[in-house]
């Protein structure tokens, strides 16, 4: 019986990670994310299970290789947390779950569009400070007569456009190769920062070739009062940019499902704002409620959790009885 160690294993996901486990794996749940600092809790297993709070460097892919572990993968689509290069120096294999319930982040990424296109956050702000005017700043259109554009229209992508296409908005979508989607109408990127009151990204970060895809020329095209929602990867926005965008009205609002430096931040507690290890982040955070950021939990529904999980079971069975897995990186 194959044993697998599963981290940041939080504990209303272990009866689903027992419940699902139809190849009686032996499971090693851990509620901490792999670091350095707990790899050894993989000690005497054949595989590990990450999801995107772990950090897979060098340091930590090389601890796993000396404890004889062959197999380290995610339940998450992004992997970008794994240093690939030294997986397949230590001849570790790799596999995602390339697709899981894409509502769970679709639905986050409306919600958070929807609040800061509607000033719902600045009104509660001031609503739970006793504040109950009805201010001038509250004024919008209503998303039926909007636009809404869609960076990268894959299965988050366009769940999120089908939502929004329900609701009567105008969907634009840029992909560089287009699809046969009936709920988006595609253009370049140009025309859809252009026209849209809220731009929504939903594309896989690849380290060196989309950093800051979304920077200060892309932001001065925006409308001033557009509204920019990220739910893919920190990385995939220059922080810095959207803060001085922010600060100068250039752009109505930013909400975010993440940011970078990521590992250091979600999952902790802090005082205060002012002691965060990012700087780029404090300063983003401070221009709430024009800001909404949350600690990565577009992947964290029911349906979400299932799919990840019986995804990877399979991943592991496969690769343990055949030697690769069509999920394989």
């Amino acid at each position: 019986m194959a044993k697998i160690t599963a981290y940041d294993v939080r504990p209303f996901e272990k009866e689903y990670f027992v419940d699902l486990n139809s190849y009686d794996f032996d499971l090693n749940l851990v509620e901490k994310p792999l670091s350095i600092d707990t790899v050894d809790e993989a000690m005497g297993t054949d595989a590990i299970l990450i999801d995107g709070s772990c950090t897979a460097d060098k340091k930590v892919l090389d601890k796993v290789k000396d404890l004889g572990i062959k197999y380290l993968f995610t339940r998450f689509v992004g992997y970008n947390n794994i240093d690939l290069n030294a997986a397949k120096a230590d001849g570790i294999m790799v596999a995602n779950v390339p697709s899981y319930s894409p509502y769970s982040v679709a639905e986050l990424a409306l919600t958070m569009g929807m609040d800061l296109f509607r000033h719902v956050a600045q009104a509660t702000v001031n609503t739970n400070n006793a504040d109950f005017r009805v201010l001038p700043t509250y004024y919008s259109n209503e998303i039926h007569d909007a636009t809404v554009g869609i960076i990268g229209v894959g299965h988050m992508g366009s769940a999120e456009a089908k939502l929004y296409h329900n609701l009567g908005a105008n969907v634009l979508g840029y992909q560089r190769h287009p699809n046969d989607n009936p709920d988006v109408t595609f253009v370049n990127e140009d025309e859809l920062l252009e026209k849209s009151d809220i731009v929504s990204l939903h594309v896989p970060y690849v380290p060196g070739k989309n950093d800051e895809m979304i920077g200060g020329p892309e932001l001065a095209k925006m409308k001033r009062n557009a509204i920019l929602v990220n739910t893919a990867r920190g990385e995939l926005v220059d922080t810095n940019a959207i803060t001085i965008a922010l600060s100068g009205s250039n752009i109505g609002g930013y909400a975010a499902d993440v940011i970078i430096d990521e590992n250091q931040i979600d999952g902790n507690e802090f005082n205060s704002l002012d002691d965060l290890p990012n700087k780029d982040v404090l300063e983003l955070m401070k221009r709430y409620p024009n800001v909404i950021i949350t600690p990565h939990i577009g992947y964290l529904t029911k349906p979400a959790t299932i799919d990840m999980i019986k995804v990877s079971y399979d991943n592991f069975h496969e690769a343990m009885t055949t030697g690769k897995t069509k999920n394989q990186i």
